[in-house]
């Protein structure tokens, strides 16, 4: 297994480990046509973030997608995690750890002082795998999210 940072020629493949991905949380909307360009944005732009796969040589295994964003609170840029899938045949196997720990190296790399990432409460084995990497659950804090119209 190899795991490298995604480019351009990856869109397709990415895309179809995204369908995975989010059919697997029940997130809606999934649109390869609405999502290729973002995805090939994020590819090719090095300062937002960067995606990362695993790959067996013939099919992709897994991926990660990382952001960037500055925080105050955490004195310089920070790292989100925005998606990150592991195909379910090759999971425990350690392609995920091997994923994060590569999306890691590079945020140290790129100056940032913290990594963040949100998990289902419903995903018991996820919270599982990020305590086991270090994760903690930031207590006193909840996510709200607002989506913005177009001006």
């Amino acid at each position: 297994m190899v795991v490298r940072r995604a480019n351009n020629d990856d869109t397709a493949p990415i895309l179809a480990l995204v369908a995975q991905y989010w059919d697997s949380e029940g997130l809606s909307g999934f649109d390869p046509a609405t999502l290729s360009a973002p995805l090939e944005h994020l590819l090719s732009s090095p300062t937002i973030g960067a995606v990362w796969v695993a790959t067996d040589g013939q099919r992709l295994l897994g991926y990660l997608a990382l952001v960037y964003v500055f925080s105050l609170e955490h004195r310089g840029m920070t790292a989100e995690i925005d998606e990150f899938f592991v195909v379910p045949d090759h999971r425990a196997l350690g392609v995920g750890s091997q994923l994060l720990r590569r999306a890691e190296a590079e945020s140290v790399e790129q100056g940032c002082t913290n990594i963040s990432l949100q998990v289902s409460t419903s995903n018991r084995r996820a919270r599982q795998f990020y305590a086991r990497h270090g994760y903690s659950r930031r207590s006193r804090f909840h996510l709200l999210e607002k989506t913005l119209d177009a001006v």
